[in-house]
Protein backbone atom coordinates (compact mmCIF):
# COMPACT_ATOMS: atom_id res chain seq x y z
CA UNK A 1 0.00 0.00 0.00
CA UNK A 2 2.69 2.06 0.75
CA UNK A 3 4.33 1.64 -2.48
CA UNK A 4 1.46 2.28 -4.35
CA UNK A 5 0.82 5.52 -2.38
CA UNK A 6 4.70 6.71 -3.51
CA UNK A 7 3.77 6.10 -7.09
CA UNK A 8 0.60 8.73 -6.93
CA UNK A 9 0.69 11.60 -8.69
CA UNK A 10 1.09 15.11 -6.49
CA UNK A 11 1.68 17.83 -8.43
CA UNK A 12 -0.90 19.96 -8.08
CA UNK A 13 -1.22 20.99 -11.88
CA UNK A 14 -2.14 24.54 -13.57
CA UNK A 15 -4.90 22.50 -15.30
CA UNK A 16 -6.07 21.23 -11.97
CA UNK A 17 -5.88 24.88 -10.37
CA UNK A 18 -7.88 25.75 -13.36
CA UNK A 19 -10.98 23.49 -12.36
CA UNK A 20 -11.17 24.65 -8.59
CA UNK A 21 -12.35 27.89 -7.12
CA UNK A 22 -9.02 29.06 -5.97
CA UNK A 23 -8.90 30.42 -2.53
CA UNK A 24 -5.31 31.22 -2.21
CA UNK A 25 -5.47 34.79 -1.60
CA UNK A 26 -8.16 34.61 1.30
CA UNK A 27 -6.55 34.06 5.15
CA UNK A 28 -6.91 30.75 6.29
CA UNK A 29 -5.73 28.80 9.43
CA UNK A 30 -5.45 25.31 10.46
CA UNK A 31 -6.05 25.01 14.88
CA UNK A 32 -4.67 21.06 15.70
CA UNK A 33 -3.01 19.58 19.03
CA UNK A 34 0.62 20.72 19.16
CA UNK A 35 1.24 17.44 18.17
CA UNK A 36 -0.79 16.49 15.12
CA UNK A 37 0.78 15.59 12.27
CA UNK A 38 -2.54 14.96 9.87
CA UNK A 39 -4.52 18.36 9.03
CA UNK A 40 -7.53 17.59 8.07
CA UNK A 41 -9.58 21.15 7.93
CA UNK A 42 -8.91 24.47 7.65
CA UNK A 43 -11.07 28.13 8.05
CA UNK A 44 -10.51 30.83 6.24
CA UNK A 45 -12.80 34.03 6.36
CA UNK A 46 -12.91 37.38 4.36
CA UNK A 47 -15.63 40.34 4.78
CA UNK A 48 -18.06 40.57 1.76
CA UNK A 49 -18.80 44.01 0.02
CA UNK A 50 -22.38 43.71 1.02
CA UNK A 51 -21.06 43.66 4.54
CA UNK A 52 -21.77 39.66 4.86
CA UNK A 53 -18.74 37.44 5.98
CA UNK A 54 -17.51 34.72 3.30
CA UNK A 55 -16.93 31.68 5.71
CA UNK A 56 -14.43 28.55 4.27
CA UNK A 57 -14.63 25.33 5.64
CA UNK A 58 -11.66 23.42 3.98
CA UNK A 59 -11.38 20.04 3.89
CA UNK A 60 -8.25 17.70 2.77
CA UNK A 61 -9.42 16.56 -0.72
CA UNK A 62 -8.16 12.84 -0.11
CA UNK A 63 -10.40 11.22 -2.74
CA UNK A 64 -8.10 13.03 -5.33
CA UNK A 65 -5.48 11.38 -4.53
CA UNK A 66 -7.55 7.96 -3.30
CA UNK A 67 -9.51 6.89 -5.98
CA UNK A 68 -12.34 4.11 -6.05
CA UNK A 69 -11.05 0.35 -7.08
CA UNK A 70 -7.54 0.78 -5.48
CA UNK A 71 -5.31 -0.97 -3.04
CA UNK A 72 -5.34 2.47 -1.47
CA UNK A 73 -9.00 2.31 -1.21
CA UNK A 74 -9.00 -1.23 -0.10
CA UNK A 75 -6.89 -0.76 2.45
CA UNK A 76 -8.61 2.47 4.04
CA UNK A 77 -12.46 0.61 3.94
CA UNK A 78 -11.09 -2.23 5.76
CA UNK A 79 -9.32 -0.35 8.64
CA UNK A 80 -12.54 2.00 8.17
CA UNK A 81 -10.56 4.60 10.49
CA UNK A 82 -7.49 5.83 11.84
CA UNK A 83 -6.57 4.78 15.53
CA UNK A 84 -5.25 6.96 18.19
CA UNK A 85 -3.51 5.23 20.61
CA UNK A 86 -2.20 6.74 23.27
CA UNK A 87 1.88 6.45 22.48
CA UNK A 88 1.07 6.18 18.45
CA UNK A 89 -1.58 6.55 15.98
CA UNK A 90 -2.64 3.72 13.51
CA UNK A 91 -3.20 5.74 10.32
CA UNK A 92 -5.98 4.51 7.72
CA UNK A 93 -4.21 5.85 4.71
CA UNK A 94 -0.50 5.71 4.18
CA UNK A 95 1.84 8.21 5.85
CA UNK A 96 2.56 9.77 2.77
CA UNK A 97 -1.00 10.67 2.27
CA UNK A 98 -2.33 11.04 5.96
CA UNK A 99 1.00 13.67 7.18
CA UNK A 100 2.12 14.61 3.54
CA UNK A 101 0.16 15.24 0.81
CA UNK A 102 -3.23 15.35 1.99
CA UNK A 103 -2.30 17.54 5.04
CA UNK A 104 -3.02 20.89 5.18
CA UNK A 105 0.48 22.46 6.04
CA UNK A 106 0.82 26.26 6.15
CA UNK A 107 2.46 27.59 3.21
CA UNK A 108 1.64 25.22 1.36
CA UNK A 109 -0.65 25.46 -1.53
CA UNK A 110 -3.09 22.36 -1.21
CA UNK A 111 -6.55 20.62 -2.95
CA UNK A 112 -9.28 21.04 -0.66
CA UNK A 113 -13.15 20.02 -0.97
CA UNK A 114 -14.57 22.83 1.00
CA UNK A 115 -18.17 24.45 2.15
CA UNK A 116 -18.26 28.00 1.79
CA UNK A 117 -21.05 29.87 3.39
CA UNK A 118 -22.22 33.80 3.27
CA UNK A 119 -22.65 34.59 6.91
CA UNK A 120 -24.11 38.10 8.98
CA UNK A 121 -22.80 39.08 12.49
CA UNK A 122 -25.02 36.99 13.95
CA UNK A 123 -23.74 33.56 12.20
CA UNK A 124 -27.04 33.29 9.96
CA UNK A 125 -26.26 31.67 6.33
CA UNK A 126 -27.76 33.22 3.34
CA UNK A 127 -25.98 31.16 0.96
CA UNK A 128 -24.10 28.39 0.86
CA UNK A 129 -21.73 26.66 -2.27
CA UNK A 130 -19.67 23.23 -2.69
CA UNK A 131 -16.89 22.44 -4.50
CA UNK A 132 -13.34 21.71 -4.98
CA UNK A 133 -10.82 24.22 -4.24
CA UNK A 134 -7.57 25.17 -3.98
CA UNK A 135 -6.19 27.13 -0.72
CA UNK A 136 -2.73 28.17 0.83
CA UNK A 137 -3.00 28.35 4.42
CA UNK A 138 -0.79 31.31 6.21
CA UNK A 139 -0.66 30.20 9.39
CA UNK A 140 -0.79 26.30 11.82
CA UNK A 141 -1.97 27.53 14.89
CA UNK A 142 -2.10 24.62 18.29
CA UNK A 143 -5.09 24.88 20.45
CA UNK A 144 -3.05 26.86 22.94
CA UNK A 145 -1.92 29.23 20.50
CA UNK A 146 -5.39 30.24 19.30
CA UNK A 147 -6.79 30.05 22.80
CA UNK A 148 -4.06 32.48 23.84
CA UNK A 149 -5.14 34.91 20.99
CA UNK A 150 -8.77 34.93 21.81
CA UNK A 151 -7.97 35.38 25.64
CA UNK A 152 -5.73 38.13 25.32
CA UNK A 153 -6.94 39.75 21.63
CA UNK A 154 -3.26 40.19 20.46
CA UNK A 155 -1.42 37.81 18.23
CA UNK A 156 -1.63 36.62 14.86
CA UNK A 157 -4.43 36.83 12.87
CA UNK A 158 -6.44 38.03 15.88
CA UNK A 159 -8.96 40.21 14.11
CA UNK A 160 -10.29 36.45 12.12
CA UNK A 161 -10.17 34.72 15.25
CA UNK A 162 -11.67 36.73 17.62
CA UNK A 163 -14.48 37.46 14.71
CA UNK A 164 -15.04 33.64 14.51
CA UNK A 165 -14.84 32.98 17.77
CA UNK A 166 -18.13 35.24 18.11
CA UNK A 167 -19.86 33.72 15.14
CA UNK A 168 -18.89 30.40 16.80
CA UNK A 169 -20.76 31.23 19.98
CA UNK A 170 -23.67 32.62 18.79
CA UNK A 171 -23.82 29.20 16.52
CA UNK A 172 -23.35 26.86 19.77
CA UNK A 173 -26.03 28.67 22.04
CA UNK A 174 -28.35 28.32 19.13
CA UNK A 175 -27.89 24.82 19.35
CA UNK A 176 -28.07 24.29 22.69
CA UNK A 177 -31.52 26.48 22.30
CA UNK A 178 -32.99 24.02 20.24
CA UNK A 179 -32.52 20.77 22.22
CA UNK A 180 -28.70 19.31 21.91
CA UNK A 181 -26.90 18.26 24.49
CA UNK A 182 -23.52 19.38 26.26
CA UNK A 183 -21.37 16.03 26.78
CA UNK A 184 -18.02 18.03 27.07
CA UNK A 185 -15.82 14.76 28.78
CA UNK A 186 -12.51 15.27 30.44
CA UNK A 187 -10.08 13.70 28.62
CA UNK A 188 -6.83 11.67 30.21
CA UNK A 189 -3.61 12.46 28.81
CA UNK A 190 0.05 11.10 29.80
CA UNK A 191 3.57 12.83 29.21
CA UNK A 192 5.31 9.69 28.04
CA UNK A 193 9.34 10.07 27.91
CA UNK A 194 11.11 8.36 24.47
CA UNK A 195 10.30 4.93 25.20
CA UNK A 196 6.23 5.31 25.59
CA UNK A 197 6.21 5.16 29.63
CA UNK A 198 4.01 7.46 31.26
CA UNK A 199 5.68 10.23 33.88
CA UNK A 200 2.95 12.02 34.18
CA UNK A 201 -1.59 12.27 34.13
CA UNK A 202 -2.93 15.34 33.28
CA UNK A 203 -6.61 16.39 31.65
CA UNK A 204 -7.39 18.11 28.65
CA UNK A 205 -10.90 20.02 29.07
CA UNK A 206 -12.22 21.89 25.51
CA UNK A 207 -11.78 25.83 25.92
CA UNK A 208 -13.06 28.16 22.92
CA UNK A 209 -10.35 27.54 20.63
CA UNK A 210 -11.84 23.57 20.52
CA UNK A 211 -15.47 24.96 20.23
CA UNK A 212 -14.63 27.38 17.00
CA UNK A 213 -13.25 24.55 15.53
CA UNK A 214 -16.52 22.26 16.18
CA UNK A 215 -18.97 24.83 16.06
CA UNK A 216 -17.78 25.69 12.33
CA UNK A 217 -17.33 21.82 11.10
CA UNK A 218 -20.64 20.69 13.06
CA UNK A 219 -21.87 23.32 10.49
CA UNK A 220 -20.60 22.11 7.77
CA UNK A 221 -21.29 18.30 8.00
CA UNK A 222 -24.86 19.88 9.08
CA UNK A 223 -25.24 22.06 5.35
CA UNK A 224 -23.77 19.06 3.27
CA UNK A 225 -26.10 16.68 5.20
CA UNK A 226 -28.89 18.95 4.29
CA UNK A 227 -27.87 19.36 0.42
CA UNK A 228 -28.42 16.02 -0.11
CA UNK A 229 -31.35 14.87 2.15
CA UNK A 230 -33.24 18.05 1.56
CA UNK A 231 -32.88 19.02 -2.17
CA UNK A 232 -34.36 22.06 -3.21
CA UNK A 233 -35.95 20.26 -6.04
CA UNK A 234 -36.08 16.65 -6.79
CA UNK A 235 -36.30 13.63 -3.95
CA UNK A 236 -33.34 13.04 -1.58
CA UNK A 237 -30.19 10.61 -3.17
CA UNK A 238 -28.71 7.82 -0.98
CA UNK A 239 -25.92 9.54 1.75
CA UNK A 240 -24.03 8.79 4.57
CA UNK A 241 -25.49 9.96 7.45
CA UNK A 242 -24.40 9.93 10.92
CA UNK A 243 -27.08 9.36 13.35
CA UNK A 244 -27.83 9.04 16.87
CA UNK A 245 -31.43 7.49 17.95
CA UNK A 246 -33.35 9.14 20.94
CA UNK A 247 -32.48 7.17 24.43
CA UNK A 248 -34.05 3.96 25.47
CA UNK A 249 -36.88 4.61 27.75
CA UNK A 250 -35.61 2.02 30.21
CA UNK A 251 -32.63 3.37 30.88
CA UNK A 252 -33.47 6.91 31.03
CA UNK A 253 -35.77 5.89 33.74
CA UNK A 254 -33.27 3.81 35.84
CA UNK A 255 -30.96 6.97 35.00
CA UNK A 256 -33.49 8.91 36.71
CA UNK A 257 -34.12 6.84 39.69
CA UNK A 258 -30.28 6.65 40.42
CA UNK A 259 -29.93 9.97 40.32
CA UNK A 260 -32.16 11.41 42.52
CA UNK A 261 -30.11 9.83 45.25
CA UNK A 262 -27.95 12.77 44.40
CA UNK A 263 -30.83 14.80 44.78
CA UNK A 264 -31.15 15.19 41.02
CA UNK A 265 -33.77 14.67 38.51
CA UNK A 266 -34.71 14.40 34.73
CA UNK A 267 -37.74 15.43 33.32
CA UNK A 268 -38.91 12.43 30.91
CA UNK A 269 -42.64 14.29 29.23
CA UNK A 270 -40.92 14.60 25.69
CA UNK A 271 -37.41 15.13 23.88
CA UNK A 272 -37.11 18.35 24.32
CA UNK A 273 -37.73 18.28 28.02
CA UNK A 274 -34.87 15.29 28.54
CA UNK A 275 -32.64 17.28 26.72
CA UNK A 276 -33.09 20.18 28.30
CA UNK A 277 -33.06 18.80 31.95
CA UNK A 278 -30.01 16.23 31.16
CA UNK A 279 -28.03 19.73 30.19
CA UNK A 280 -29.14 21.41 33.56
CA UNK A 281 -27.48 18.05 34.88
CA UNK A 282 -24.44 18.24 33.48
CA UNK A 283 -24.07 21.56 34.54
CA UNK A 284 -25.13 21.23 37.99
CA UNK A 285 -22.30 18.12 38.56
CA UNK A 286 -19.82 20.18 37.38
CA UNK A 287 -16.83 19.85 39.76
CA UNK A 288 -18.42 17.18 42.12
CA UNK A 289 -17.12 14.51 43.32
CA UNK A 290 -20.22 12.20 41.28
CA UNK A 291 -19.64 14.07 38.04
CA UNK A 292 -17.37 11.28 36.36
CA UNK A 293 -20.35 8.86 37.29
CA UNK A 294 -23.11 10.53 36.64
CA UNK A 295 -21.68 11.45 32.72
CA UNK A 296 -20.56 7.88 32.59
CA UNK A 297 -23.97 6.61 32.94
CA UNK A 298 -25.96 9.46 30.80
CA UNK A 299 -23.83 8.58 27.97
CA UNK A 300 -24.91 4.76 28.83
CA UNK A 301 -28.31 6.05 28.62
CA UNK A 302 -27.83 7.47 25.41
CA UNK A 303 -28.40 5.53 22.12
CA UNK A 304 -25.00 5.29 20.22
CA UNK A 305 -24.11 7.66 17.16
CA UNK A 306 -23.90 5.18 14.06
CA UNK A 307 -23.33 5.39 9.81
CA UNK A 308 -26.27 4.88 8.08
CA UNK A 309 -28.15 5.47 4.70
CA UNK A 310 -31.08 5.46 6.14
CA UNK A 311 -31.47 9.10 8.31
CA UNK A 312 -33.39 9.36 11.52
CA UNK A 313 -31.37 12.60 12.67
CA UNK A 314 -28.86 13.20 15.09
CA UNK A 315 -30.62 13.40 18.78
CA UNK A 316 -27.83 14.65 20.62
CA UNK A 317 -27.08 17.41 18.57
CA UNK A 318 -30.43 17.84 17.85
CA UNK A 319 -30.11 18.01 14.03
CA UNK A 320 -32.58 17.04 11.31
CA UNK A 321 -29.84 16.03 9.04
CA UNK A 322 -26.20 15.08 9.92
CA UNK A 323 -23.37 13.85 8.13
CA UNK A 324 -19.11 13.13 8.55
CA UNK A 325 -17.76 15.15 5.70
CA UNK A 326 -14.81 17.21 7.38
CA UNK A 327 -12.10 14.57 8.52
CA UNK A 328 -11.70 12.11 5.13
CA UNK A 329 -7.94 11.50 6.47
CA UNK A 330 -8.93 9.54 9.44
CA UNK A 331 -12.29 8.07 8.36
CA UNK A 332 -13.47 6.57 5.91
CA UNK A 333 -17.17 7.45 6.19
CA UNK A 334 -15.90 11.15 5.24
CA UNK A 335 -14.21 9.62 1.95
CA UNK A 336 -17.51 8.04 0.97
CA UNK A 337 -19.53 11.15 1.56
CA UNK A 338 -17.20 13.34 -0.36
CA UNK A 339 -17.75 11.03 -3.31
CA UNK A 340 -21.28 11.10 -3.49
CA UNK A 341 -21.41 14.62 -2.61
CA UNK A 342 -19.16 15.10 -5.73
CA UNK A 343 -20.92 12.34 -7.97
CA UNK A 344 -24.31 14.21 -6.88
CA UNK A 345 -23.56 18.16 -7.80
CA UNK A 346 -22.22 17.00 -11.11
CA UNK A 347 -25.51 15.48 -11.87
CA UNK A 348 -24.80 11.39 -11.33
CA UNK A 349 -27.50 9.34 -10.60
CA UNK A 350 -28.63 7.65 -7.19
CA UNK A 351 -25.99 5.00 -5.49
CA UNK A 352 -27.69 1.51 -4.44
CA UNK A 353 -28.81 2.49 -1.06
CA UNK A 354 -28.37 -1.73 0.35
CA UNK A 355 -25.03 -1.60 -0.87
CA UNK A 356 -23.73 2.20 0.76
CA UNK A 357 -25.88 0.88 4.11
CA UNK A 358 -23.54 -2.24 3.89
CA UNK A 359 -20.79 -0.25 3.98
CA UNK A 360 -21.90 2.10 6.73
CA UNK A 361 -22.69 -1.01 9.06
CA UNK A 362 -18.51 -1.82 8.60
CA UNK A 363 -17.24 1.51 9.25
CA UNK A 364 -19.45 1.70 12.66
CA UNK A 365 -18.28 -1.34 13.56
CA UNK A 366 -14.55 -0.54 12.92
CA UNK A 367 -15.19 2.63 14.64
CA UNK A 368 -16.38 0.85 17.86
CA UNK A 369 -13.40 -1.54 17.77
CA UNK A 370 -11.02 1.64 17.48
CA UNK A 371 -12.53 3.60 20.62
CA UNK A 372 -12.45 0.22 22.20
CA UNK A 373 -8.66 0.10 21.59
CA UNK A 374 -8.61 3.31 22.28
CA UNK A 375 -9.75 2.93 25.85
CA UNK A 376 -7.79 0.10 26.40
CA UNK A 377 -4.63 1.57 25.65
CA UNK A 378 -5.75 4.72 28.25
CA UNK A 379 -6.45 1.53 30.61
CA UNK A 380 -2.78 0.19 29.89
CA UNK A 381 -0.98 3.12 30.28
CA UNK A 382 -2.64 4.01 33.90
CA UNK A 383 -1.91 0.31 35.11
CA UNK A 384 1.89 1.42 33.66
CA UNK A 385 1.93 4.50 35.31
CA UNK A 386 0.23 3.18 39.07
CA UNK A 387 3.12 0.08 39.13
CA UNK A 388 5.51 1.73 41.02
CA UNK A 389 2.79 3.10 43.28
CA UNK A 390 1.81 0.11 45.20
CA UNK A 391 1.16 0.64 49.12
CA UNK A 392 0.51 4.36 48.60
CA UNK A 393 -2.83 6.01 49.74
CA UNK A 394 -5.30 7.87 47.02
CA UNK A 395 -8.51 9.21 47.79
CA UNK A 396 -10.89 8.17 45.07
CA UNK A 397 -14.67 7.72 44.15
CA UNK A 398 -16.96 4.38 43.42
CA UNK A 399 -16.75 4.71 39.85
CA UNK A 400 -18.51 0.80 39.76
CA UNK A 401 -19.94 -2.02 41.21
CA UNK A 402 -21.01 -5.23 40.03
CA UNK A 403 -21.68 -9.00 41.58
CA UNK A 404 -17.85 -9.21 42.50
CA UNK A 405 -16.59 -6.38 43.64
CA UNK A 406 -16.17 -2.44 42.91
CA UNK A 407 -14.64 -0.19 41.00
CA UNK A 408 -12.57 2.49 42.11
CA UNK A 409 -11.21 5.76 40.10
CA UNK A 410 -8.62 7.49 42.03
CA UNK A 411 -9.16 11.36 41.59
CA UNK A 412 -6.24 12.98 40.88
CA UNK A 413 -5.26 10.63 38.10
CA UNK A 414 -8.75 9.15 36.90
CA UNK A 415 -6.89 5.73 37.32
CA UNK A 416 -8.96 2.97 37.83
CA UNK A 417 -9.19 -0.02 40.00
CA UNK A 418 -11.35 -3.04 41.33
CA UNK A 419 -11.91 -4.19 44.92
CA UNK A 420 -13.09 -7.70 44.84
CA UNK A 421 -16.02 -8.86 47.70
CA UNK A 422 -14.11 -11.43 47.94
CA UNK A 423 -10.97 -9.46 49.60
CA UNK A 424 -13.92 -7.56 51.41
CA UNK A 425 -14.11 -10.41 54.67
CA UNK A 426 -15.20 -8.14 57.63
CA UNK A 427 -18.80 -9.14 55.97
CA UNK A 428 -20.99 -11.03 53.27
CA UNK A 429 -21.54 -8.19 50.16
CA UNK A 430 -24.66 -8.64 48.01
CA UNK A 431 -25.02 -7.00 45.28
CA UNK A 432 -28.10 -4.73 44.50
CA UNK A 433 -28.55 -3.85 40.63
CA UNK A 434 -31.15 -1.48 41.18
CA UNK A 435 -29.71 1.01 43.24
CA UNK A 436 -26.43 0.44 41.77
CA UNK A 437 -24.57 -0.75 45.21
CA UNK A 438 -23.07 -3.62 47.47
CA UNK A 439 -24.79 -3.89 50.90
CA UNK A 440 -23.41 -5.96 53.71
CA UNK A 441 -25.83 -8.35 55.26
CA UNK A 442 -24.53 -7.98 58.89
CA UNK A 443 -23.30 -4.38 59.08
CA UNK A 444 -25.96 -3.05 56.21
CA UNK A 445 -22.95 -1.11 55.42
CA UNK A 446 -23.22 -0.26 51.82
CA UNK A 447 -20.87 1.19 48.78
CA UNK A 448 -22.53 3.73 46.12
CA UNK A 449 -21.87 4.45 42.45
CA UNK A 450 -20.16 8.21 42.67
CA UNK A 451 -19.34 7.17 46.56
CA UNK A 452 -16.60 8.70 47.65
Amino acid sequence: VDKAAEKLPIEITEDEIARRRDMRNVPTFTIDPADAKDFDDALSLQKLENGNWEVGVHIADVTHYVQPNTLIDAEAYERGTSVYLVDRVVPMLPEMLSNGVCSLRPHEDKLCFSAIFEMNDNARVSKEWFGRTVIHSDRRFSYEEAQEVLETGKGDMNDILLRMNDMAKKLRDERFSKGAISFERVEVKFNLDENGKPLGVFFKESKDSNHLIEEFMLLANRKVAQFVGKPANGKPKPFVYRIHDRPDPDKLESFNSFIHKFGYGLELQTPSTISRSMNLLLNNVKGRSEENVIETLAIRAMAKAVYSSRNIGHYGLSFEYYSHFTSPIRRYPDMMVHRLLDKYLEGGRAVNADQLEEKCKHTSNMEQRSAQAERASIKYKQVEFMQDKVGQVFEGVISGVTDFGIFVEITENKCEGMVSTKDMTDDFYFFDEKNYCITGMHSKRTYQLGAP
